[in-house]
């Protein structure tokens, strides 16, 4: 069991320490407690050494040892004599200073007199408390050796453990006692020197000890669960990653995430040791497991890191095409100057490398003499700083066309290496430092939505950051359909495959819209459900209805004449705009076309105008629906034509609208929306409305949190103060009705093929279009099976002839069989009104519950 430097710093933390060693001898186990130093002393070590002068040397030291006087007299002790004699052989090192002989040793041998300290002060504690615990010296245990290509530098202070069990020391331990206590970062050469395993030596050490002994398992004792799919403390909705194998850990860890290091994972491969992350403030909570067993599972991303304080390294030549040796000449450099690499790109004429900060003991100047050195050979160009981000995930190469959206959000940075690893576990980008604390969050919802980070999968993802810790996590209720089941499977034995809606879910989602203050009225866009039953239900409510066809128009009409309409339509002909102001809707024109050729038809008319604000938003490039590749609205530099065309024609502009696309969670955009428009409505001067559209998302993926209606209120509220003259409307679809669909299918047979477990339903993509033309993920479960276990995983696939035709890629699902009744969630929207008859097969059919 390792504890960190914040764990073993307060007698608080020391009676945690004691609590889950005790827990751990009340199992049957035999522990070994790895400590670190306390927290901030080996940083005051450090500093002594750095001092040239005695007395700063001597008074650093004396700082240290009031640390330890004090923290002990807080645990009721009297100073251990071992204690003592630490303290006063580090006073004697402060006084003598570095032996010139050997001035690298005398750090060693001061900086570990931090693990030294707190292990001793531990034991005291520990035995006073009833749990004796014999304190055992680490240098007599872990044996460091020479590997080819380190320094003096590198040998002393960043040294590696020869990790081979050793049943001498086990045998030795097992007369001893029950519970032992060790020092992590310390370990003795094959010259009887202390030497030092470097920053995160605690954790090497622990896994050091747990390969030498043959543990059960070695745990890792912190501050948070374990690893997460990001770094939680930027990524909120980060989930816990519950279980790795050690290599996707070794690149978590070695990519950027700080909770474990990656040295540590290197001695327990052999003999198969686990490795457990454990929060030590919330023993109870899971954590991660890492050990030797790679589970089944479809190449996906789990996880995504960042490093920043990254320095690149550029070397070009003409000379080194086809020359024998060039790389040898500039990697010897890289050697001589103690300096490691780490991310390698090559062409014709240039290589381009990364040093990690973390694996180099960089000086000032060290870059600078290494720079000097190349040049003799190259042309150097040294770029920084950099951040290298990181996805991590089994089969990266197989899954590069599915990380579309990941690639365009690099398209719109510097990006100045790109590396995949020959391991196929993780793809590298090296950006300038100053764009990842924003790009990070946006990348994980972007692996998320795009279904790139399969955080539906319960085997491997645990709860989200803020599940765990509380950082604000809305209340989710659990999904209507989970109390309805025994209806939904009659149902599903009467027909399949077949729509169920519930029109309690569509009231609760009327009613949280309804909640919005700062909203004057809403337009439901029925294009996501036109069921009559829905519509009216929206009407009762007071919204108007968006309509962008004739057709729409008339079911509008049919089943809630009272209503008001808004027509919003694309490339629309001109009937269907003359239908529509004969009808007495409010219309929407978003291009010049219009009034350049039908002018007449909107001459004294008052008209709404759809503008393209130049970006788009979304899961998916086919939901952005604003910027260039966008077919709709008007762009911004075409706004003075119009307006001009407009006064030709007597048409007045009674409002903007602007929609850039779906499934939003970011109650900011719809703010930043509602105030461009304020800006350009300012401009025209006959504006009253501004319409800012929908695209409210609805949470789909496990951890995602739905819309804060509350912010969204705060942020709406702050700009319509600002501007007060305007009404505010908007006009959701999907959020209002998604929820409350689902898509009842039988299961008809399976097949394996491949690699592939192949589970076949009686629906298809022509009853649920969005997977195939979207990728959009609907969650999918066997509502026949609800509680059992989910141990298979299934391609869900439809009966039609395409290869298009799946509903649902690598979903865990119990063992499923023919007859069995799947659910796909959230299908009210944009589910039966895209429906076909493609391959003459029949529609499903449509049901309202109440």
């Amino acid at each position: 069991m390792k504890f960190g430097g914040t764990s073993v710093a307060s007698a608080e933390r020391w009676g945690n320490i004691r609590e889950l060693a005790a827990a751990r001898r009340a199992e049957g186990s035999r522990v070994l407690l790895v400590v670190s130093a306390l927290a901030g002393v080996t940083d005051a070590l450090k500093a002594l050494c750095a001092e040239d002068a005695v007395e700063a040397r001597v008074a650093a030291a004396k700082a240290i040892a009031t640390r330890h006087h004090e923290l002990a007299a807080v645990m009721g002790l009297e100073l251990p004599d071992t204690v003592r004699s630490r303290l006063a052989d580090l006073s004697a090192l402060a006084e003598n200073g570095p032996d010139a002989a050997d001035p690298l040793a005398w750090k060693a041998l001061v900086q570990g007199h931090g693990e030294l300290l707190s292990s001793a002060l531990g034991a005291a504690f520990l035995s006073a408390q009833g749990l004796a615990t014999q304190w055992v010296d680490s240098r007599e245990c872990l044996r460091a050796v020479s590997l080819p290509n380190q320094n003096a530098r590198t040998r002393t202070l960043s040294a590696t453990v020869d990790a081979q069990p050793d049943a001498a020391l086990a045998e030795r331990l097992a007369g001893q006692g029950d519970v032992f206590i060790a020092q992590g970062f310390i370990a003795r050469d094959e010259d009887g020197r202390c030497v030092l395993l470097g920053r995160g030596g605690s954790d090497t050490s622990a896994s050091c000890f747990g390969a030498v002994l043959k543990a059960a398992r070695v745990e890792i004792w912190t501050d948070v669960a374990g690893m997460f799919s990001a770094n939680p403390r930027q990524v909120s909705s980060a989930r816990l990653l519950r279980q790795l194998d050690y290599e996707e850990a070794q690149e978590i860890a070695t990519t950027g995430a700080k909770v474990l290091h990656p040295r540590c994972l290197s001695p327990l491969r052999a003999p198969r040791v686990p490795l457990w992350i454990k929060d030590t403030h919330h023993p109870d909570m899971e954590g991660t497991e890492i050990g030797p067993q790679v589970r089944e599972a479809a190449p996906s991303v789990k996880a995504i890191s960042t490093r920043s304080g990254i320095t690149l390294v550029s070397m070009e030549s003409v000379g080194m095409w086809q020359q024998v040796g060039f790389l040898a000449d500039v990697f010897d450099a890289f050697r001589r100057h103690g300096i490691s690499v780490d991310l390698i790109g090559s062409a014709e004429t240039n290589v381009t490398v990364s040093l990690d900060p973390t694996e180099n003991l960089l000086d000032s100047d060290a870059v600078a003499a290494l720079a000097a050195d190349l040049a003799k050979v190259c042309r150097v160009k040294v770029i920084a700083p950099c951040a290298a981000v990181t996805l991590v995930g089994r089969g990266m190469r197989s899954m590069l066309h599915q990380l579309s959206s990941v690639l365009a959000e690099f398209g719109q940075l510097r990006v100045h290496m790109i590396s995949q690893s020959s391991n196929n576990l993780n793809l590298t980008f090296v950006v300038d430092e100053d764009v990842v604390d924003d790009l990070l969050p946006r990348l994980h919802e972007l692996l998320v939505r795009a279904g790139s980070l399969r955080s539906d999968d319960s085997q491997l993802f645990g709860p989200s950051w803020q599940a765990l810790y509380g950082s604000g996590e809305q209340d989710i209720a659990p999904a209507w359909w989970r109390g309805e089941r025994a209806r939904l499977l009659q149902l599903a034995a009467e027909r399949s495959p077949r729509y169920v809606y519930h029109l309690p879910t569509v009231q609760a989602r009327i009613d949280g819209l309804k909640s919005l203050r700062a909203v004057d009225h809403v337009h439901y866009a029925i294009k996501a459900n036109t069921h009559a039953r829905i519509l009216q239900a929206v009407a009762a409510s007071g919204f108007g209805l968006e309509c962008v066809s004739p057709g729409e128009l008339a079911a509008a009409k049919a089943a809630a004449p009272e209503a008001p309409r808004l027509f919003t339509p694309n490339f629309a002909r001109r009937d269907d705009y003359a239908a529509a102001l004969d009808d007495g809707a409010t219309v929407t024109l978003d291009a010049l076309h219009p009034l350049e050729h039908w002018g007449e038809l909107f001459a004294g008319r008052s008209i709404m105008l759809r503008v393209d604000l130049g970006r788009g938003l979304g899961h998916h490039e086919k939901v952005r629906t604003g910027g260039s590749g966008s077919k709709f609205g008007l762009p911004l530099d075409q706004l003075d034509r119009f307006l001009e065309l407009a006064r030709t024609h007597d048409v007045r502009v009674q409002g903007l609208h602007a929609h850039l696309g779906s499934g939003i969670l970011d109650a900011g955009h719809w703010g930043e929306v509602y105030a461009q428009l304020a800006t350009l409505a300012e401009r025209i001067g006959s504006v009253e409305i501004l319409n800012i559209g929908g695209g409210l998302g609805v949470p789909s993926h496990p951890g995602e949190q739905p819309l804060d209606l509350d912010a969204l209120d705060r942020v709406l509220g702050e700009v319509k103060a600002a501007y007060p003259q305007y009404r505010l409307w908007m006009e959701p679809g999907r959020y209002l009705v998604a929820e409350c669909g689902a898509l009842l299918t039988r299961v008809t047979q399976d097949k394996r093929k491949g690699g592939h477990h192949y589970l076949g339903v009686d629906a298809g993509m022509h009853n649920l279009i969005r997977p195939a033309l979207y990728e959009a993920w609907h969650e999918i479960v066997n509502l026949s099976r609800l509680d059992d276990e989910a141990t298979a995983l299934y391609q869900v696939v439809g009966p039609i002839c395409e290869t298009g035709d799946v509903l649902g890629n690598d979903r865990r699902l119990p063992v499923s069989e023919e007859g069995d009744v799947m659910l796909i969630a959230q299908a009210g929207a944009y589910g039966a009104v895209m429906a076909s008859n493609y391959n003459l097969r029949e529609t499903a059919d449509e049901i309202v519950i109440e």
